[in-house]
């Protein structure tokens, strides 16, 4: 006999004790119902009984301030955890928590530090519970940062510029002050007084990978803030005194991408500024250009003007300029205006030997033969500059050189293989600039025509009709497989994000898809899991209930007030899952390569086309395999372009049988 209508079933589960099952009818569900803002209580459910926010926040906010250092590290310890809920932040920052807080770490750990020589872990646990509990109250973003004072960032400022203090108390002092940083500009101020970029850079030489990270990041919001005079941190990278740590540390690849974005785009201006052909001071770096490249000193005022003049404009000649009386013309074209100077003069002073080889050797040539170093170094600082979106300097100073080589190896138009030199040097994604060297010193010109003919041949090769016909008809294998490959995966499932509006202590969550492919089973994390989900995932959603999959900024929860403010990264790798009438499934996707595998999948689930960049490429290369694979007897062979005629009918056939 089926349970009635109006009953439901659950689970009640209260602290110390198991789930209970227990019947509920209309009257209690409706009640549960509108207590709990959701309408989704079905048979099955589990409700977990517990004590409101604000009575919990009561009773931590009164225990945090015992005189007893176990009972107020515990408490610490259980608001640190208790403080990632909105509800019972908003009820514990109602409570003048916030405050609280800040007058532990300003003044309260005072008191601690006379114990800390005899109790140093127990000082250090204190310290690191109190932070993180204000990191995460502070995530909510319901307290504005203009709200702290001196002493509190003195404090924090202290913390980050210890290399020998806690590591969790380290981590967190500089999450604190880059929130403080990007948040408000009279706080930058505040900050930059306590801490520079040079106190920063120690935290760079550990190990720890979690501390370098966020010390960049750090380091980032010191720079986006600071005035232009104030952003010295290029002229720190330039110089070598940060880029050998920088390359060795390979999990902050988005913070240190953000920092040379930043570092080339101190150069845009220089890039749009026009050379004033009156500036005296502009006029000396030519001056300088050719006193370098022809060792000549201050010119005596003996002898006529006109044979300064002329002694001027063959030197010019020879430097490569277009305009040999008044070479500051060259360089009112922008782009790449005063940046094309600023790259021959670093070039002519820190290259000397090969700056001055270069001049001699082409002042020395025909002039149909030479490569002219002015006009070639406007033109390759230009190149770069839509290569790199603007230039670096070591980068323009193997380029020139690279341009010079080629020119040798061929004549005119040299640009275009320059260009592609340095294309292919970059698409192996070297880690170093003399790795990027020694790839163009194998990119010679011979072999680039070598790769251009190869290259040529396949798609000859690849483009006959016959050919195209047996892609057209192995595509739909291919598909198939892919299709497959995407589903298996996410049967394994996958740990995703959920990131507060002001991120620190990202939160988890696991959903994977059911060996049958009918239901999606997902559930919270606490941590991320290091290999496959270790719990049971109770939530379920079948898959037939899924009505659309929605991408990128339509989603719900990329709509959301100060949800990462879109940041661009976010909204690369969000997506939902729309089901039943108006209820969304939302992911935030731990990278782009996740992100193509559940959207594909998805779609493949809903009968859609699998669309995303990670299909096509698998696509192009399992069938670029399995055409080679099949035409790997026909190596040599020329293929026909239209398939052999039939025989006409015979009158006579002469059959032999042969026994």
């Amino acid at each position: 006999m089926p349970p009635p209508a109006d009953i439901v079933k659950v689970a009640i589960e209260w602290p110390g004790a198991f789930p209970k099952l227990m019947e509920i009818d209309q009257v209690l569900y409706t009640v549960l119902s509108q207590a709990l803002n959701r309408n989704d209580i079905k048979n099955g459910s589990i409700l977990r009984l517990t004590t409101s926010p604000y009575l919990t926040a009561s009773q931590l906010h009164e225990r945090i301030q015992s005189s007893s250092m176990d009972a107020k590290l515990e408490a610490l310890k259980d608001l640190a955890n208790a403080s990632r809920d909105i509800t019972f932040a908003q009820e514990f920052i109602n409570l003048d928590g916030i405050s609280l807080l800040t007058q532990m770490v300003e003044s309260g750990t005072e008191r601690y530090q006379k114990l800390q020589k005899i109790m140093k872990p127990c000082f250090g646990d204190l310290l690191s519970f109190t932070l993180t509990a204000f990191v995460e109250l502070m995530d909510h973003g319901i307290v504005s940062w203009d709200t702290f004072s001196v002493a509190f960032i003195k404090k924090i400022a202290s913390y980050a510029n210890k290399s020998a203090m806690d590591t969790a108390v380290l981590q967190r002092s500089l999450a604190i002050l880059e929130s403080m940083v990007l948040n408000s500009q009279d706080l930058y101020h505040k900050v930059a007084q306590e801490i520079t970029i040079g106190q920063l850079i120690p935290h760079l030489q550990g190990t720890d990978q979690d501390i370098q990270t966020y010390t960049i990041a750090v380091i980032n919001a010191l720079f986006l803030k600071a005035p232009e005079e104030k952003r010295q941190v290029s002229q720190l990278y330039a110089e070598g005194c940060i880029t050998n740590v920088l390359w060795s540390i390979i999990h902050m690849a988005h913070q240190l991408y953000v920092l040379q974005v930043l570092t080339f785009n101190l150069l845009e201006d220089r890039m749009m500024t026009k050379m004033d052909p009156q500036d005296q001071a502009q006029r000396d770096i030519i001056f300088e250009l050719r006193r370098i490249a022809f060792d000549v000193e201050c010119e005596p005022n003996s002898g006529s003007m006109e044979k300064r003049k002329s002694m001027y404009t063959r030197d010019y000649k020879k430097l490569g300029f277009i305009n040999h009386v008044n070479p500051a013309v060259d360089f009112t074209q922008i782009p790449p205006g005063m940046l094309a100077l600023d790259n021959m003069l670093y070039f002519a002073r820190h290259h000397q030997d090969a700056y001055i080889r270069i001049v001699l050797e082409n002042s020395s040539r025909e002039d149909k033969h030479e490569c002219p170093f002015g006009r070639s170094s406007i033109e390759l600082t230009k190149m770069l500059c839509e290569i790199l979106k603007v230039g670096e300097l070591q980068f323009f100073c193997i380029c020139i050189q690279l341009l010079n080589k080629t020119w040798k190896e061929m004549r005119p138009p040299v640009m275009q293989v320059v260009r592609e030199q340095i294309m292919r040097a970059l698409t192996v994604k070297p880690n170093s600039l003399d790795q990027f060297k020694s790839r163009l010193q194998n990119l010679s010109y011979t072999e680039i025509l070598k790769i251009r003919q190869s290259e040529r041949m396949n798609q000859e090769d690849f483009q006959s009709r016959p050919i195209l016909e047996l892609r057209e008809k192995i595509q739909p294998e291919i598909m198939e497989l892919i299709k497959q490959q995407r589903l298996n995966r996410l049967c394994e499932g996958t740990c995703f994000r959920k990131i507060s509006s002001r991120r620190r202590q990202d939160k988890f969550w696991y959903c994977r898809l059911s060996p049958n492919h009918k239901v999606l089973h997902y559930g919270d994390l606490e941590e991320s899991p290091r290999e496959r989900c270790p719990m049971t995932l109770y939530r379920t959603m079948p898959v037939a209930d899924i009505k659309a999959v929605i991408t990128g900024k339509d989603c719900p929860h990329m709509k959301e007030k100060g949800a990462l403010k879109q940041n661009k990264e976010v909204l690369e790798l969000a997506f939902s899952v729309l089901y039943e009438s108006d209820e969304y499934l939302n992911f935030i996707a731990p990278d782009k390569h996740e992100y193509c595998v559940w959207t594909d999948g998805l779609n493949a689930l809903l009968g859609k086309e699998m669309a995303s960049d990670y299909t096509k490429s698998d696509m192009e290369t399992l069938l670029s395999m399995e055409m080679k694979l099949r035409l790997l007897d026909l190596e040599n062979i020329q293929i026909p372009e239209a398939p052999p005629q039939f025989p006409k009918n015979l009158q006579y056939y002469n059959l032999v049988y042969h026994l």
